[in-house]
């Protein structure tokens, strides 16, 4: 199969499973479980040493992102201010009812600019000693290198895969009630020479702190 066929072939999958997954989440919607959370804004922007700097989405993004709740910090490492800043971006999305659906970054990200020189699935091992699969990218746009991790939780559960994440939106649906669910994007420029694991560890130190607090935020 040449890469035309192939790409229309991945085209016409998604497109129907965008379409299943829309039908049985309207009609699920009568009766959506909407469960307690605490609000994202109050997620710290002091963790550890590191301090976030909150970015505003323009009007124009967030009428593209659709009915959710947005949090974009910039977060720098007061012991190492000549450090690159990390970037956390969390979106969720109380019902993903048609044409409410999570956006990707492996679409959105492209659709700015960037150029994705590497990609892959990797684990991330949290504090508590387990792990789960998230998203690793290395992405270039005028000469500069960043690392993007993300992946998408809901209910409990970390997934890398989108389409995966639309089959357990529609089974979750049919199960709970529920359609709630979040995408976790992390950020960081590359030092020049610096490999996708070096950027990766030093993004962690972050990142380490706060994915225990995301069940607070993205209901289980």
């Amino acid at each position: 199969m040449n890469r035309t066929n192939k790409s229309s072939l991945l085209f016409g999958i998604a497109a129907i499973l965008m379409l299943a997954t829309a039908l049985v989440l309207q009609a699920h919607s009568r009766n959506e479980y909407f469960p307690p959370r605490t609000l994202l804004a109050s997620l710290p922007s002091q963790i550890d040493g590191w301090t976030g700097t909150d970015d505003a989405l323009d009007q124009q993004t967030l009428n593209i992102l659709g009915p959710g709740e947005f949090l974009v910090r910039d977060y720098v490492n007061a012991s190492k201010p000549d450090d690159p800043w990390v970037n956390l971006y969390i979106a969720y999305f109380p019902s993903q009812k048609t044409g409410d659906t999570i956006h990707s970054p492996n679409h959105c990200l492209p659709g700015a600019g960037w150029v994705p020189i590497s990609r892959e699935i990797i684990h991330l091992t949290a504090p508590d000693g387990s792990s789960f699969p998230v998203n690793r990218y290395v992405i270039t746009k005028l000469g500069e290198r960043q690392l993007v991790l993300y992946w998408f939780q809901a209910h409990g559960r970390e997934v890398a895969n989108e389409y995966w994440a639309k089959y357990y939106l529609v089974s979750d649906s049919i199960r709970m009630n529920r359609s709630d669910g979040g995408l976790v994007r992390l950020m960081t420029p590359m030092l020049h020479g610096e490999s996708p694991a070096a950027a990766q560890s030093r993004m962690m130190k972050l990142g380490s702190h706060f994915i225990p607090l995301l069940d607070n935020y993205i209901p289980r």
